[in-house]
C-alpha cells in the first residue's frame, strides 16, 4: 500500500543498498552500503553509508539513522540533512565493528550524534 507520498511502506533490502545518499543541494555524499536490523524490536536500526573509500578496502561506514533518510524520487536517492563534513565527523568503523555486541554501542552513538528520536525508548 502507497504511502502518503506515493512511496510503498515496504521495500527489498537489495533495492535500499547502493543507493545513492546526498545532502539537501542534491550532491552525492556517499551511498547505502548495508542496512542493520533490530531484531528484537522489528526495527530498522541504521543504515551503513560509505563514502569516499578506494573500492572498499579500509572504508569506514557511517551509521545513519534509517528515519533520517527520505527517499526522493527526482534525485533517485535518499536525501539527509546534513552535510558531508557532518558525516565525515560522525562515527564510522567497518561493517564488522559497527555490528559487534547487537550494534548497540554504535546505534547509541549515531542517534546520540545525530540527535535522532529512538525508536526503542
Amino acid at each position: 500500500m502507497p504511502t502518503a507520498s506515493g512511496h510503498t511502506k515496504a521495500i527489498r533490502a537489495k533495492k535500499v543498498i547502493g543507493t545513492a545518499v546526498k545532502d539537501p543541494t542534491g550532491k552525492k555524499i556517499g551511498e547505502i552500503e548495508d542496512v542493520v536490523l533490530d531484531k528484537t524490536s522489528n526495527n530498522i536500526m541504521f543504515a551503513a553509508v560509505g563514502f569516499g573509500g578506494l573500492l572498499g578496502v579500509k572504508e569506514k561506514y557511517h551509521p545513519i539513522p534509517w528515519s533520517m533518510l527520505k527517499y526522493e524520487e527526482d534525485e533517485s536517492g535518499y536525501v539527509v540533512n546534513i552535510t558531508k563534513e557532518q558525516l565525515q565527523a560522525a562515527p564510522a568503523d567497518s561493517l564488522s565493528e559497527l555490528t559487534k555486541d547487537d550494534g548497540l554501542a554504535y546505534r547509541d552513538r549515531a542517534f546520540d550524534y545525530y540527535r535522532s528520536p529512538r525508536y526503542w525508548e
